[in-house]
């Protein structure tokens, strides 16, 4: 093979492994955060109709929780047969998993139907979206980051971050177009749509992602397989773990305040409509299509670890600047109070996570070190921050308190990162020393 040929090859992989990443990670994220959605606005009055307004919200929102719950279970169990056996395979099943989940939710008779029995599914299904998920994102992020050029890994590891705001987009943009459908069909069926489109969005990425090549990482280190990724991670990176583990509020914190509470928050006390919360969401995920690679790219030329840092300490002033914005009502300030909170602090520090964490665990057991903290982080941090935002508003009748609380935790992650030491380029097959280099 000549050398135009071989590099006419490495763009042709480079484009399938840039693709499948995106499309397949978006779907996920598409399912996963159009039920946060519907949690707020919807499925508290649909399935626990004899609960006050109020307590119905937070049940809802209870249930959006316990996807969270089971995505370390899915990190564990995926993880170690992503590490075992490879990324392609186990990318393609998390996929799976995530469509037949969201589909079915969108089949779910109501209370009103069937009773204490229409919870419970929805529970057990959002069980199983958690677990997609779980398996997900570590496989997304080594398939964009392992083979990535040297110089290009935090842009590329950017790919699997656009799943976000591309599911995000989507979520909410379906969910603006049946909102315009009258108020008792939306409550009675149109909700439901959404989640049926899930159905062929699901095929069309399945299609994509058999075309994904495996990882030469990994089919380097296949001689190296640990027994037991996970033991192996927990006995000799736990500094990498924790220090992974605390980047995670920075990012779980503000996100899950500006789309899950403050949805419940702007239209039931600011008297706001549900449209505009949509329409401000979606202009904010599309905005951050663009600074996502902007910020991989500067993590490229100046660092990840200090691009990270500098994020923090943007999401931490944030916080109070959005609530001011969304406090005016104004419908341009909504928007960019949106736009702030996604594309620029949230955009910062999620932009470098992926190729971050990727750094920080040799090939043999990256799968399961990366997608661990990553994922049981979310009990921390994503499933209780709605309930924690509603338990602090209702108790003090402000939403500076949740300000204060975004300030917090994201002094956290800025205090995990400075700790951070990397240990292997993402192309290593094995790491030189469990102590490593402290990260760019």
């Amino acid at each position: 093979m000549s050398p135009q040929q071989a590099g006419t090859s490495t763009r042709s992989q480079l484009s399938k492994i840039a693709l499948g990443s995106v499309v397949g990670t978006a779907i996920e994220w598409y399912d996963f955060f159009l039920y946060g959605t519907v949690s707020a606005l919807v499925l508290g009055q649909q399935f626990f109709p004899e609960f006050s307004p109020a307590a119905g919200t937070i049940a809802a929102f209870g249930t959006f929780a316990a996807g969270y719950v089971a995505r370390p279970v899915g990190a564990v169990l995926f993880g170690h047969l992503g590490d075992r056996i490879g990324r392609k395979p186990i990318l393609f099943i998390t996929l799976l998993m995530m469509g037949i989940a969201s589909t079915l939710i969108g089949l779910t008779p109501t209370y009103a139907s069937i009773g204490i029995a229409a919870p419970v599914i929805l529970v057990a299904l959002r069980l199983v979206q958690g677990l997609g998920v779980g398996g997900e994102w570590g496989g997304a992020v080594l398939v964009a980051v392992e083979d990535a050029p040297r110089n290009r890994r935090a842009l590329f590891g950017t790919l699997p971050q656009l799943g976000v705001p591309l599911g995000l987009l989507a979520s909410t943009g379906v969910l603006g177009i049946v909102s315009r459908l009258p108020e008792d069909v939306f409550n009675s069926w149109g909700w439901r749509i959404p989640f049926l489109l899930s159905a062929v969005l699901v095929a069309i990425a399945l299609i994509i992602r058999t075309r994904l090549p495996e990882t030469n990482a990994f089919t380097q280190s296949r001689h190296k397989r640990q027994r037991l990724p996970l033991l192996a991670a927990l006995r000799r990176y736990p500094r990498n773990l924790l220090t992974a583990l605390g980047t995670r509020f920075a990012t779980d914190i503000t996100f899950n305040v500006a789309n899950v509470f403050a949805l419940s928050y702007a239209t039931a006390h600011l008297g706001l409509s549900r449209q505009l919360m949509l329409d401000a969401i979606t202009i904010a995920s599309a905005v951050e299509l663009l600074t996502l690679p902007i910020f991989g790219l500067l993590a490229d030329r100046f660092g990840k670890r200090r691009i990270f840092l500098v994020g923090c300490v943007f999401v931490a002033a944030y916080g109070f600047m959005f609530f001011a914005m969304l406090n005016t009502g104004a419908t341009g300030w909504v928007i960019v109070g949106y736009i702030g909170t996604l594309a620029l602090s949230q955009a910062c520090v999620y932009g470098v996570q992926a190729s971050l964490f990727a750094e920080l665990f040799p090939a043999n057991i990256r799968y399961t070190g990366a997608s661990l903290p990553y994922q049981f982080a979310g009990i921390l941090t994503s499933a209780p921050t709605p309930l924690i935002a509603a338990a602090l508003f209702n108790s003090s009748g402000s939403v500076w308190p949740i300000a204060v609380y975004i300030a917090v935790t994201a002094a956290i992650s800025f205090v995990a990162a400075a700790l951070m030491r990397t240990v292997s380029t993402t192309s290593d097959s094995v790491s030189p020393s469990p102590t490593g280099r402290r990260s760019a």
